[in-house]
């Protein structure tokens, strides 16, 4: 039986990698661009004026959080966009009926998430060597970051999936949701430059807790606590991962 469960999943995740893989110019080398301009734009040009922060130069400071918002980005929408087409092409109704439990129902679409967005944060960090050397304080926490927060929005697209009716519902929720969060969770500045008040306001957003621990196996400086950091993203990966498997348990808009 382990045998027959091990090959579902493989061939889950086997077809979400050939999925994105197969149009690579669309989904790999268009996030390699973007922040390619984010280097010149805020690095080189922006950077030069704002000076170091924390001891860093402003280039080195923010290269972990663009990769980071790569990763979040590719991760929470390859997921997204390819539950909701086997929903809309009711091919999630075969998966469901076969035998076949959810867990590796929802482990095979996080897991393509996962890979993209390692991929496309692997593409990223080559680009950077372009504009700045990388330094690699933690190498353990960079992995275990950026493999962490990976899965958690590969699991929140997955839910944005299940819920959203029309193809532009998935974009929702990553166009007012996840980009403001991305902006405002401390990858262009230290959230202690931040008034006391916005500081604690700033701590609400989880994204800042990725963005610290992932900063911090880069260059050993965190605005938050790395351990406090690592329970956020383990608190949200139960938390979403049971939502998910409740939904895809219950069928819950996803059968007609």
């Amino acid at each position: 039986m382990m045998n027959l469960y091990w090959t579902a999943f493989k061939s889950l995740i086997s077809k979400e990698i050939n999925r994105f893989v197969r149009i690579w110019v669309q989904t790999l080398v268009p996030p390699a661009i973007t922040m390619t301009l984010y280097f010149i734009i805020f690095g080189n040009l922006i950077g030069s004026r704002i000076g170091e922060m924390s001891g860093f130069s402003y280039m080195e400071y923010i290269v972990p959080g663009l990769i980071m918002m790569s990763v979040i980005t590719n991760s929470y929408s390859n997921v997204a966009s390819s539950f909701f087409s086997s929903k809309f092409q009711k091919n999630i109704e075969e998966l469901l009926v076969a035998p076949v439990p959810n867990y590796i129902i929802i482990a095979g679409f996080v897991g393509g998430g996962v890979v993209r967005g390692l991929l496309v944060g692997a593409l990223v960090t080559c680009v950077s060597l372009f504009f700045v050397d990388i330094q690699i304080a933690h190498l353990g926490v960079i992995m275990l970051t950026v493999l962490m927060t990976s899965i958690v929005f590969s699991l929140g697209g997955l839910i944005n999936a299940v819920f959203a009716r029309t193809f532009d519902d998935i974009s929702i929720i990553p166009t007012f949701v996840l980009t403001p969060l991305t902006y405002l969770g401390g990858v262009f500045y230290s959230i202690s430059l931040l008034p006391e008040f916005w500081q604690g306001v700033s701590k609400l957003n989880p994204i800042v807790y990725m963005v610290n621990a992932f900063r911090y196996g880069f260059l050993g400086v965190s605005d938050v606590g790395i351990g406090t950091a690592f329970a956020v993203l383990s608190v949200f990966i139960i938390a979403l991962y049971s939502i998910a498997w409740h939904l895809v348990s219950k069928g819950i808009g996803l059968r007609s």
